[in-house]
């Protein structure tokens, strides 16, 4: 659910916090209660840092593994440096993390009553990217969604206190859709990481090769495969919509952002006629102000 993230610089965790600027969706608006940001964006650093672990967009210098007690050795190994994440995570619950984002996220475990779970799926997702480069079926890739995108929106509810079961399986919903469409916007990017997120057996079925996404300008089966996941997404949003309706004031405005920036990405794909090889369709910033009217509005 996030944008594509330059190789961070300086301070390790004020290069982290940075990028918040940068994501395709409001991480934490002014809009909000100031409780509210300061607890969002702890939560945002732990999730930021954890991808840019298992991207391999850690800052030069090999400053972050040596916070997280990671020797030079085995500085690069990403699987190495997962393990010592989650061993620092867990003290955060019991004990005195190293890592300054972590010891920022403390405060807001305890104030939040957070529990490990969601935090742990993230690790767990981004473990996986190392192991798992292709999904074979829809339900393959909606098990890792399960890990890699809805535990964020988990995080959201419990920090504004407003979890029930319900809104949580309507998050998911928002969230799976999210990371659908990031990963068509990123078809090009993520094949240059070895990593397809576009299921093989929608592929066979529309007739593309792994080849055919190693192009300039996609071709009318990939396109075809493009607008088949995109519906996909477009039904999971419609599915989670009425999370936004179910809550009331500023936080209401904040998921409409969340569905809104979904909508008007997807239709920034479908104005691109689902050639998503290019580079990444955005939405502007007017499409993207009609699509929270049409969420608040319960339309759409």
């Amino acid at each position: 659910m996030s944008a594509p993230a330059a190789p961070r610089t300086g301070d390790p965790e004020r290069g982290t916090l940075d990028k918040a600027a940068d994501e395709n969706f409001p991480v934490a608006p002014f809009f909000l209660p100031k409780a509210w940001r300061d607890d969002l964006m702890a939560v945002y650093g732990f999730a930021r840092l954890v991808d840019d672990i298992g991207d391999g967009d850690l800052a030069p210098g090999g400053a972050d593994a040596r916070l997280l007690g990671v020797s030079a050795t085995d500085a690069e190994d990403r699987l190495v440096l997962l393990d010592a994440f989650e061993a620092d995570l867990r003290r955060v619950f019991d004990g005195e993390p190293r890592h300054p984002l972590l010891r920022r996220l403390r405060p807001t475990v305890r104030r939040r009553a957070l529990t490990p779970e969601p935090f742990l799926g993230l690790i767990a997702a981004n473990r996986q990217d190392q192991l798992v480069t292709r999904y074979e079926t829809y339900d393959d890739l909606l098990a890792y969604c399960e890990l890699s995108a809805n535990p964020v929106g988990r995080l959201v509810l419990a920090v504004t206190g407003a979890s029930t079961p319900e809104r949580i399986r309507r998050s998911d919903a928002i969230c799976t859709a999210l990371q659908i469409v990031e990963h068509l916007q990123d078809v090009a990017e993520d094949l240059g990481r070895d990593r397809i997120y576009l299921p093989a057996a929608d592929m066979k079925r529309f007739h593309v090769q792994e080849s055919d996404l190693a192009v300039p300008s996609a071709g009318a089966s990939v396109r075809a495969l493009v607008a088949c996941e995109a519906q996909r997404a477009r039904d999971l949003l419609n599915e989670g919509a009425p999370l936004v309706g179910s809550v009331h004031g500023r936080l209401r405005l904040l998921l409409a952002g969340f569905v809104a920036g979904g909508r008007a990405a997807i239709r920034a794909i479908a104005a691109a006629e689902y050639d998503v090889l290019p580079g990444p369709p955005k939405p502007g910033k007017l499409l993207l102000l009609r699509e929270v009217g049409v969420t608040l509005r319960g339309e759409g």
